[in-house]
């Protein structure tokens, strides 16, 4: 039996499936949470779980593939190793002037003298003196280079001299624009570009790692990495390319909804720990972003799945505002019932709390320590840190000891937002615990946070927990209206419409006394996945009047669309008008120019295709197909009697395969 090894690591969860190469039936599958200071002990716990007491053996396995958070999670904290930015042909006043700067990724930029134009005619010739200086200057200082040119994606030219430079001159890896995209915005290139450069020694050292853990469960198989269009490519080819990796795991969510559902044209909600993330299914394939990937502060030029993402899930802080109102989310918290399981000592604070009949905000909360600092902290850091080293403690004792509520709050979410500290405190994972929807952990720490919580909402525990689940329900609900609206409208801001947020709580159900009766109705069916999805959505699909699939495996599904995709590959060429009797092709390594727009169109389909093929197999395809479509462009002449003026013509070539189960032998450092 071939087997293929599906691996997901999520905000909260890792997940692993066995899932049969030839007739794609899922086998096994497992979970295990995520280590993110080492990601590799989660995916090897998950791996091992998964092979516990199976048939199938670690030998069996012919391809392993992975969606992973990382580079989406390094992008929004920031993280990533120092590089150097070239650009070539930028104006450097006007990028100071229209404030562009920091939009660049990094200080670390040089200038170039050189470039081209819109049509892709040098303007000036490529400073090579300066580009030798500037690569020599910063080899030492950075671990990754990145180059851009202003028009590089009309002529690529000086960007692949530029990178030809570098690797003359230094190993180190070198990430160029116009392979990234084919669009234009200078700027959003250069992001893209330095992002990507960021990003290289960050995924090779997680794919070394994970190739040494699959190793020693003697799995030989090739890795292949899920990209944010949900469509894989070999782990080798991925540490030149890791930008694309962006939003992978969402991206295999819709791929796995899609495996195991059987639905072509649903909307997919997927429910985690963390977050909920909503997309749409057309066709069978992931409707894709056309902007680019908006990750944190940064909008790429990345095409990857057109991603709606709310701070959600089964792991999202539930508490009362100063009001009364029931809040959950954004911030996730460690449950209670997980805390609990893995530090018993918190039960009897916990009971100690509910003896007392504590009901300030800060009852039923902990914070404990999740890693050692790597650079210095302030002395009132330390301290706090010093009262975690026996292990989590009540965020109501620490303030008691360190006395201002509101400054050690303030430091507890400084060192949370630098990875330091976990917070935990009650979750709708614990209110499931409660009603006996989902038992893994220790549901007593769930109950006494329960009773923490009802005793101010003046409630019972049970009574408190439906109400967390219904609210959950409403969120989820909320979300996916407002992705809707956004795709044909605008998106909605129900704290600023009144109106709109009256008729919408009365769709949900939330005014049963009022006179107005509203409905919604969502067109297409809901496809769910994620380990909660029973508790959560039958009330969404209720109160959108929609069916709803919940399939086999779903709490498995990002790690089953990691290993149901295929390899895709694209390359893009441009004809444009030149003047009266010339054209120019714009290819991706250069341009050539034409007499007619059939010599030009039927130039590219005899070099790209054989170009693509070859990028398409080195990606990890087998069995490769490659497809073109074409787009012609014109635009009525005024007053021209019906004339027409011809303004271009856009070659898309794709290339789609199955993932070869052939290893190619890494080279030394390569995964």
């Amino acid at each position: 039996m071939t087997v293929s090894l599906g691996i997901d690591t999520g905000g909260t969860y890792t997940d692993a499936v066995l899932v049969d190469y030839a007739s794609g039936a899922v086998l096994a599958s497992a979970k295990a949470l995520t280590t993110r200071n080492d990601l590799s002990v989660g995916i090897g716990q998950a791996v091992a779980a998964a092979f516990d007491r199976q048939a199938v053996s670690p030998a069996d396995v012919s391809l392993v593939a992975l969606s992973t958070t990382l580079a989406t999670n390094a992008i929004v904290e920031g993280q990533g190793s120092p590089v150097c930015l070239l650009l070539i042909g930028y104006d450097q006043d006007w990028i100071r002037q229209y404030g562009f700067e920091r939009d660049l990724v990094t200080q670390n930029v040089v200038y170039l003298r050189g470039g081209h134009d819109g049509v892709g005619n040098e303007v000036e010739p490529l400073d090579e003196t300066a580009a030798r200086e500037a690569i020599l200057a910063w080899r030492d200082r950075v671990e990754a280079f990145a180059v851009s040119g202003y028009f590089g994606v009309r002529n690529p030219a000086h960007e692949l001299r530029v990178r030809a430079l570098v690797e003359e001159l230094t190993d180190l890896p070198v990430a160029c624009g116009h392979e990234l995209t084919t669009r234009l915005n200078a700027v959003r290139r250069a992001t893209t570009a330095a992002l990507n450069a960021r990003l290289i020694p960050l995924l090779r050292e997680l794919l070394v790692t994970v190739r040494r853990t699959l190793q020693e469960m003697d799995i030989e198989a090739p890795l292949m990495i899920v990209k944010g269009d949900g469509s894989l490519m070999r782990a080798k080819w991925a540490m030149r390319r890791p930008i694309e990796t962006i939003l992978s795991g969402p991206a295999a969510s819709v791929v796995g909804a899609w495996h195991l559902a059987g639905r072509r044209d649903v909307w997919v909600v997927d429910v985690g720990g963390t977050t909920t993330d909503i997309a749409a299914l057309r066709d069978g394939r992931p409707r894709l972003n056309p902007e680019g990937a908006q990750v944190g502060a940064w909008r790429t030029m990345v095409e990857a799945v057109d991603i709606h993402t709310v701070g959600l899930g089964g792991d999202s802080h539930v508490r009362l505002d100063k009001e009364g109102r029931l809040v959950i989310g954004p911030w996730r918290v460690v449950p209670l019932c997980l805390l609990a399981s893995e530090h018993p000592k918190i039960l009897g604070e916990l009971r100690r709390q509910v003896m007392t009949r504590q009901r300030e905000s800060l009852a039923g909360q902990f914070v404990l320590a999740q890693r050692r600092p790597a650079n210095a902290l302030s002395e009132q850091d330390q301290d706090l840190l010093r009262h975690l080293a026996t292990g989590p403690q009540s965020l109501a004792s620490l303030v008691n000891r360190l006395r201002y509520v509101s400054l050690v709050t303030r430091r507890i979410e400084g060192l949370e937002a630098r990875r330091l500290v976990l917070r935990a405190g009650f979750t709708p994972t614990d209110a499931l615990h409660i009603l006996g929807r989902f038992e893994r952990w220790d549901a007593e720490a769930s109950r006494l946070g329960a009773e923490l919580l009802a005793m101010q909402a003046g409630l019972s525990p049970e009574a408190f927990c439906e109400r967390v689940i219904a609210e959950t329900s409403n969120l989820v609900t909320t979300a996916l209206v407002s992705k809707v609206l956004s795709d044909e409208a605008t998106p909605p801001a129900w704290e600023r419409e009144p109106s709109a947020t009256a008729l919408l709580n009365r769709a949900l159900g939330n005014v049963p006394g009022s006179n107005l009766d509203c409905q919604l109705r969502l067109r297409q069916a809901i496809v769910a996945v994620g380990a909660p999805v029973e508790a959560y959505m039958p009330r969404v699909a209720e109160q959108l009047c929609t069916e709803l699939v919940i399939p086999r495996h779903a709490e498995v599904a990002n790690a089953v669309g990691a290993v149901a995709g295929g390899v895709v590959q694209q390359l893009r060429a441009t004809v444009r008008p030149l003047n009266a009797n010339r054209l120019r092709l714009h290819l991706p390594d250069g341009v050539r120019d034409f007499s007619t727009v059939e010599e030009a169109v039927a130039y590219a389909r005899q070099v790209l295709p054989v170009q693509l093929e070859t990028l398409a197999r080195q990606a990890g395809a087998d069995q490769v197909e490659v497809q073109m479509v074409r787009v012609d462009r014109d635009a009525l002449v005024a007053a021209g009697w019906g004339q027409r003026v011809y303004l271009g013509t856009e070659l898309t070539f794709t290339a789609v395969g199955r993932p070869s189960l052939t290893r190619e032998p890494p080279r030394p450092g390569e995964a």
